[in-house]
């Protein structure tokens, strides 16, 4: 007995210094929990460990991840017939979303959004894309980019813990083509080329100024970023240089490389956020899906300093952070930004619309839906097919918040308006690439904004996108 009591008293007693230090909680407690830190973990674990443990995660991280795009979408290879991208790259055709059983869209276009969401029938396509493995995030690039930089530069954007997950087809071409405000005469002045530092100044010299010239030269150099550097917590095998602005937009436009938003925490409620063309940025406004940064120098400056580091100064400068030089090397950057030219559009006059003489039916047709019953000229104005400005879409009137593979799903916020000119080469959509094609997009924006669009009305507004 007296053993027992002195065991009890013992228990007893490191209970009551537990309780006091805070190391035991009861199940009953119900106070707030600590909120998580804005700052990111500053603590060094070897290199070693890191790589054993992250790589063998790896197959359980991407079957997860690939199998939650595989219940969302239809991933066959169905290209669209006679209408590709600008250097000819096959377009995906029709609504790759897939619907819960036993709904239609017809059905869920009459539905109002509240019962939409109690009834659990928003199509999961249409929800929030995760990060392939959001609580890490960073910078994840396609295949054909890292083989291609690999071969050109000797650089590996190769990531020991993670792969891209859309498949190719659902992606821009490779390599996009170049087109300049200040030489449309050229057409396309790539060559078909994929442009790095290996090869810019051939490309180029003679075609662009001094100052475009240097500025180009600085956008397809390497920095330092989160996941690619010298340091210990690096996600690449091997040290890097880092990652170049063109490492995601790929000639000026873009290879739907993947990221999260660096504004906003706690981690699980960062947006995914899909690469932005880099053509038409001289006739924008703001830049970021949602910052509003309001000039190509700002966002220059900012991805360098902030968006490469997740936000954090801290780790911004423990890992390498390329301060540029605001009234040279930003406004050299700035300044061969602004003359990257959208696509080629014969079909439009010199106000953004269709040609009579040269657009068939079907695209006339669509571009009657598109400024009227669509509404969707009301943020989307000609002739770049952009306002300017930022809208909510409230999408979260149609769904209940849920945690999707450790990413909190919840409504958008403003998200600025993209312009739509050259569309067609610019998949998936949506500012984190949740829609994978310009099918899926109507069908989106029809239930977002209740337009009631016929099947017939659909495939017009289709055919007039591909038009712009």
């Amino acid at each position: 007995m007296r053993g027992n009591w002195k065991v009890a008293t013992a228990a007893a007693g490191l209970l009551i210094i537990g309780i006091a230090m805070g190391t035991v909680r009861s199940q009953a407690q119900t106070g707030p929990r600590p909120s998580p830190s804005s700052y990111l973990p500053v603590i060094e674990e070897e290199f070693g460990a890191v790589l054993t443990r992250m790589s063998a995660a790896k197959a359980a991280i991407m079957k997860r991840q690939m199998d939650l795009l595989g219940a969302r979408y239809d991933l066959s290879d169905r290209p669209a017939v006679g209408v590709t991208m600008s250097r000819g790259k096959p377009i995906q055709d029709g609504v790759r979303v897939k619907l819960p059983g036993g709904a239609t869209w017809e059905a869920l276009a009459k539905m109002p959004p509240d019962e939409i969401r109690d009834k659990g029938l928003y199509p999961a396509g249409f929800m929030p894309l995760p990060h392939p493995n959001h609580p890490e995030g960073g910078m994840v690039f396609p295949l054909f980019l890292i083989n291609e930089i690999k071969k050109q530069t000797g650089r590996d954007l190769t990531r020991f813990d993670l792969d891209f997950d859309l498949p190719d087809r659902f992606l821009p071409e490779f390599p996009a083509p170049i087109y300049l405000t200040t030489r449309p005469d050229l057409g396309d002045v790539s060559q078909g080329k994929l442009v790095t530092t290996d090869n810019y100044y051939g490309l180029f010299n003679g075609i662009l100024n001094p100052k475009q010239l240097e500025g180009l030269r600085l956008l397809l150099t390497p920095f330092p970023q989160q996941q690619f550097n010298a340091t210990a917590d690096r996600r690449s095998e091997h040290p890097s240089l880092g990652v170049a602005c063109f490492d995601c937009h790929q000639n000026g436009h873009t290879n739907g490389a993947s990221h999260l938003v660096g504004d906003i925490r706690p981690q699980e409620f960062r947006h995914r956020i899909e690469t932005t063309t880099l053509r038409g940025v001289n006739i924008q406004r703001l830049f970021g899906s949602q910052r509003g940064l309001k000039t190509v120098e700002d966002f220059t400056e900012f991805e360098q300093r902030a968006a490469y580091f997740d936000g954090d100064p801290v780790i911004a400068t423990k890992k390498g952070v390329n301060i540029l030089e605001r009234g040279s090397q930003v406004h050299f950057m700035a300044e061969f930004q602004e003359i990257l030219d959208f696509p080629p559009a014969p079909k439009l006059d010199v106000f953004g619309k269709l040609d009579p003489k040269k657009a068939t039916p079907t695209e006339l047709r669509g571009q009657a839906v598109f400024f009227g019953k669509g509404q969707c000229a009301t943020c989307h104005v000609p002739p770049y097919y952009t306002d300017n400005l930022m809208h909510n879409l409230q999408a979260e009137r149609f769904f209940k918040p849920v945690m999707i593979n450790n990413m909190m799903a919840i409504g958008d916020g403003p998200i600025k308006t993209f312009p739509l000119r050259g569309i067609k080469d610019s998949p998936p959509y949506m500012h984190d690439g949740r829609l994978l094609t310009l099918d899926d997009t109507v069908e989106f924006f029809n239930l977002i904004l209740g337009a009631q669009l016929t099947a017939q009305e659909k495939k017009d507004l289709v055919a007039f996108l591909r038009a712009l």
